[in-house]
C-alpha cells in the first residue's frame, strides 16, 4: 500500500502571448504583486508557432516565458489559473483578449499547464481547470509529448526549464546537481 504524502511544492511560470509592450509590462507587475519577484524572463520574440491567436489578438504577437521566485503548492494551480484567466478579461477590448497567460507548474519530473480545456491527456482538478501533461523529465532533459504545443518543443526554451529545474532542486535543498559540483567540494 503506498502511504500518501504532501508533493514538494513547484516552480511557478508561465508563457505569455502579447502585442503592446506597455499591456506586458503592466501584467507582468500584476503578476508580481500576486505571486512575487520573479526570478527568469526570456526575452520577448514573435510568436511564429501557429496563427492560432492572430484572429482574437491580431497579428504581430510576441511570446515571453516568466518564472516566479516563490515556489507554490501543486493544489495552488486551479486558483492561479483562475487568477490569470480574470487578468485576461480584466486587460480584454470588446470581449477579446490583448494578452494570453499560460501558467504552469515546473517540478524536477514535468511540466504541467493549466487550462480550462479538457482532452484525452488531460486530468480534471476542480472547477473546470484541467493539467496538461506538457513536459517531462527523461534522459537528462525536458522532452515533448506527442500533443505538446509547439512553442513547449522548442529547445531553447526546454534547455531554460532545465536551468530553472536546476534552480528548483536548489530552492528546495539548498545543494547544486552533483555534475556543478567541483572536485573537493562537500556535497
Amino acid at each position: 500500500m503506498s502511504e500518501p504524502r504532501k508533493p514538494s511544492p513547484a516552480k511557478l511560470m508561465m508563457g505569455i502571448l502579447f502585442r503592446d509592450f506597455d499591456l506586458q509590462r503592466r501584467v507582468l507587475k500584476r503578476l508580481c504583486e500576486e505571486f512575487g519577484p520573479m526570478d527568469f524572463l526570456t526575452e520577448p520574440e514573435p510568436f511564429s508557432y501557429t496563427h492560432y491567436y492572430d484572429r482574437e489578438m491580431g497579428a504581430g504577437i510576441y511570446r515571453q516565458t516568466v518564472s516566479f521566485l516563490q515556489l507554490a503548492p501543486l493544489e495552488s494551480l486551479p486558483d492561479i489559473k483562475f487568477f490569470t484567466n480574470a487578468l485576461e478579461k480584466e486587460n480584454s477590448l470588446d470581449g477579446r483578449r490583448q494578452i494570453n497567460l499560460d501558467p504552469g507548474l515546473l517540478s524536477e519530473e514535468r511540466l504541467i499547464l493549466a487550462t480550462g480545456k479538457n482532452y484525452t491527456h488531460r486530468i480534471h482538478l476542480r472547477d473546470g481547470i484541467y493539467a496538461d501533461l506538457t513536459l517531462i523529465y527523461q534522459g537528462g532533459a525536458y522532452q515533448s509529448l506527442p500533443w505538446t504545443y509547439p512553442d513547449y518543443q522548442n529547445p531553447e526554451l526546454r534547455h531554460f526549464l532545465g536551468i530553472l529545474r536546476m534552480k528548483l532542486a536548489f530552492q528546495r535543498n539548498g545543494r547544486l546537481p552533483r555534475k556543478y559540483i567541483t572536485k573537493g567540494e562537500n556535497p
